[in-house]
């Protein structure tokens, strides 16, 4: 502390008064209360949560994109070299949020030429899962790593009498059932159960 300074005298106003030894007040500073931190904090926190507001994707903002399948699956029907599955009999509160069908060689992600004949097809379910079945004819592997988010073997389901391999991704959101043939490979895949998804494919038909 200065030599120079008498004191330090709290005012009865709450204010620190430094009196030196003229008797000249030096200056005066308010005590820090806790309606003055409160007050700091607000200004801090209220733009953030403006911030959080503005960039939060709400649903009411973001409604699901409903599509109608029905045109691409005829498409698809007509000139794939396999049968292609899509979900019949389907309650109408399942909503149809994505359909692809694209030809080997033609342009799909990044207009990079798609390596095989590709059918997907997914769902909301009421309970906002989404569910999808897609099929592809060529580089298996690959195909199954990409759809099943590089899920591991996780056992088998038995759907209509048919076998399902079960897959599950490594961080255990990603449930998926496969099934291989000769001629193409087809995944049923969700962030759901496998009775879900087993229920799903019981539904799949090829007309």
């Amino acid at each position: 502390m200065d030599s120079a300074r008498a004191m330090i005298i709290a005012g009865s106003t709450g204010a620190i008064v430094e009196i030196w030894k003229d008797r000249a007040v030096a200056r005066s500073r308010k005590a820090t209360t806790t309606g003055d931190l409160v007050r700091s904090i607000a200004v801090i926190m209220i733009p953030l949560a403006v911030i959080t507001v503005l960039f939060t994707k709400l649903p009411k903002d973001h409604p699901v994109q409903v599509v109608d399948p029905q045109p691409v699956l005829a498409k698809a029907r007509t000139e794939s070299p396999y049968p292609i599955l899509a979900p019949a009999n389907l309650p109408n509160d399942w909503r149809a949020t994505r359909v692809t069908w694209v030809r080997t060689g033609e342009p799909y992600l990044n207009e990079a030429p798609s390596v095989r004949n590709l059918w997907r097809v997914g769902y909301l379910t009421p309970d906002e899962d989404y569910i999808a079945v897609a099929q592809g004819d060529l580089e298996p592997d690959e195909f199954i790593s990409a759809e099943t988010r590089e899920g591991a073997v996780d056992g088998e389901s038995t759907v209509n009498g048919d076998i399902w391999e079960r897959r599950v991704s490594a961080d255990g959101r990603t449930r998926s059932l496969v099934q291989r043939t000769d001629t193409v490979t087809t995944v049923v895949a969700g962030d759901t159960s496998y009775a879900a998804l087993e229920a799903f494919a019981a539904t799949l038909a090829s007309s």
